[in-house]
């Protein structure tokens, strides 16, 4: 619906070409939602439902990002141009305790919670949750479900008001997958589902799972859905930013998997290998006090390592960074899901007996795309192994991944279904290439500008006055050997001067890339493959001097004020 928006009227609008092409991201959405619609409602048909006139996917996506002092951010230049913190060592304190998910919220925090809830009320935004997140200064908001359309178009507007919210208050929202290195970054669950206009929600097992034959069709057909698009899955997140964040701190390994849960796990088992399946008797919660009511135990997933997870009535893809917009990741869900539902629909439609054909047909994909079920460790080296033993793709990079956007089986997949043309995907394929170079562009003159005009001559000063300190001392006690100044000053002395080669050696580099012949996926390759080294070689350095030069000089707030002074 059209809305007021800062005394605006906002009219959501589809964006094309003059020759026809989809510009945005809504129409490809909308395209899918559609396709989806279309196979889903041909299963329920066979299932006698004939009342649903549509299907819709909906989604709730919950927003995690951190908050920090507008007067610290305004001191960090790597903030402003990159969002992210190219330099800074960790503070003696992180998120180790793990006491502040969840934690009480600071007064300042809860402020601008609350203002920003009854902004996006004011639009319709339903804004039912919010709570700190594991990192220092970071936190969560979590919507109700509706149509995924509406969803993505909510999220924007979420992300736009935390922004606008935040500086009211005298802070900065950052939404960068990875804002802090060493805690948790910032993802964007995309919780995801289908349901009838009815209100039935095909993803809802019931109270017996294995004896919910539509339910179970619709699991096997997201199952394959996920194993045969692993790598669109993959590619639908990817950014140089939540290259950062994946395999992490809270956040899911690269390679894509399906974690179940366990009562539906054995169901799976149970129906690949012909067996009876026992069911899992619901445990009430041994809570040990009398004035609270008892608490059935939830059966489904707190793994949260896992990429795409059932969690009792939907799907919860992980794998997002918090400062994307979601409609990329549902685009790929719809699309290949619809692809699965047609052809289960195909092969039931007109079946002599449909009983035993979608019997069969569930066991069959089960068994032929397992391998994507994963419910362990997803960090462990481990599971890297066995991924790979199964013939999982580990795709670990944007520049690893987006390639395979326009490989050929993947553009019959949308072309197929109207969603994308195959000019379509060829320009969003060479946009993602030229962004992430450009992101690693402005990192990487970033981190050159910071240390040329703020940190060498920071450290050149404190270096200075502890060479002036040991030189008082001696004059007055020739004994003294003054080791604390004489040991700093050969340690930075000696930092400064191989930070400054880095420097150097980063700025040549960028600049051969910026006389590089070759563009799109040779230019995004080397700049994964040669500047980000150089990148991390000068932080490396860098964060050995902030550590030991004196706060007094350092130019720039550091991990302890960013994170714990909000």
């Amino acid at each position: 619906y059209a809305f007021i928006k800062d005394g605006v009227l906002c009219i959501p609008t589809a964006f094309c070409s003059y020759s026809g092409e989809a510009l945005d991201k809504k129409t490809p959405l909308l395209h899918s939602m559609e396709t989806i619609n279309t196979q889903a409602l041909r299963i329920i048909r066979l299932f006698g439902n004939t009342t649903a006139k549509r299907v819709n996917t909906t989604v709730g996506p919950e927003q995690e990002y951190f908050l920090v002092d507008k007067t610290f951010y305004d001191q960090r230049k790597d903030l402003m141009y990159a969002g992210r913190t190219l330099f800074g060592s960790m503070a003696p304190k992180g998120q180790e305790l793990e006491d502040h998910y969840f934690g009480t919220i600071k007064p300042r925090v809860l402020e601008f919670m609350k203002e920003l809830n009854e902004e996006l009320w004011s639009l319709g935004i339903l804004a039912k949750t919010e709570h700190n997140e594991v990192a220092p200064a970071q936190h969560e908001l979590a919507p109700i479900f509706t149509t995924t359309n509406l969803a993505t178009d909510h999220n924007q507007l979420t992300m736009e008001y935390m922004k606008n919210v935040a500086a009211r208050h005298g802070l900065v929202c950052l939404l960068h997958e990875k804002p802090f290195e060493g805690v948790n970054g910032s993802g964007k669950h995309n919780n995801w589902s289908l349901s009838t206009d009815t209100g039935i929600n095909l993803l809802e097992p019931g109270t017996s799972p294995h004896e919910n034959i539509q339910f179970l069709l619709i699991l096997a057909a997201v199952i394959k859905a996920i194993d045969e698009y692993q790598d669109l899955m993959r590619i639908s997140v990817a950014s140089a930013g939540n290259d950062h964040r994946l395999g992490a701190n809270e956040a899911p390994p690269a390679i894509v998997s399906i974690f179940l849960g366990e009562e539906l796990d054995a169901v799976i088992n149970a129906i690949e290998e012909g067996s009876l399946y026992p069911g899992t008797e619901q445990a009430n919660m041994g809570i040990g006090v009398k004035v609270l009511p008892d608490f059935i135990k939830d059966t489904t997933d707190r793994n949260r390592t896992s990429p795409f997870a059932f969690t009792g009535n939907k799907f919860e893809f992980r794998m997002l960074g918090s400062a994307q917009s979601i409609s990329g990741p549902n685009i790929v869900l719809n699309t290949i899901v619809a692809e699965e539902l047609k052809q289960f629909a195909d092969a039931l439609e007109g079946a002599a007996d449909f009983d035993a054909t979608v019997s069969e047909l569930i066991k069959t994909t089960i068994k032929e795309h397992k391998r994507i079920i994963f419910n362990g460790n997803g960090y462990s080296q481990e599971w890297e192994d066995e991924a790979a033993r199964r013939g999982l793709l580990n795709l670990k990079t944007t520049v690893d991944a987006l390639p395979k956007f326009v490989d050929e089986k993947n553009i019959k997949l949308f072309t197929e279904h109207n969603v994308f043309t195959k000019v379509e995907m060829e320009s969003r394929y060479e946009i993602l290439l030229e962004t992430y170079v450009k992101v690693l562009n402005i990192e990487a003159l970033t981190m050159i500008d910071m240390v040329k005009k703020d940190i060498i001559p920071a450290v050149s000063r404190y270096v200075e006055e502890l060479a002036a300190t040991a030189i008082s001392v001696q004059s007055v006690n020739s004994s003294a050997k003054c080791l604390a100044e004489v040991t700093l000053i050969e340690e930075l002395t000696k930092a400064n001067d191989e930070t400054y080669l880095n420097i150097v050696e980063l700025d040549k580099l960028v600049k051969a890339a910026s006389e590089h012949e070759e563009s799109g996926l040779a230019l995004a390759t080397y700049y994964k493959d040669v500047i980000i080294p150089a990148m991390e070689k000068l932080r490396a350095g860098v964060d050995f001097m902030e550590e030991n030069t004196s706060a007094d000089l350092w130019p720039v707030p550091v991990y302890g004020d960013l994170l714990f002074r909000v």
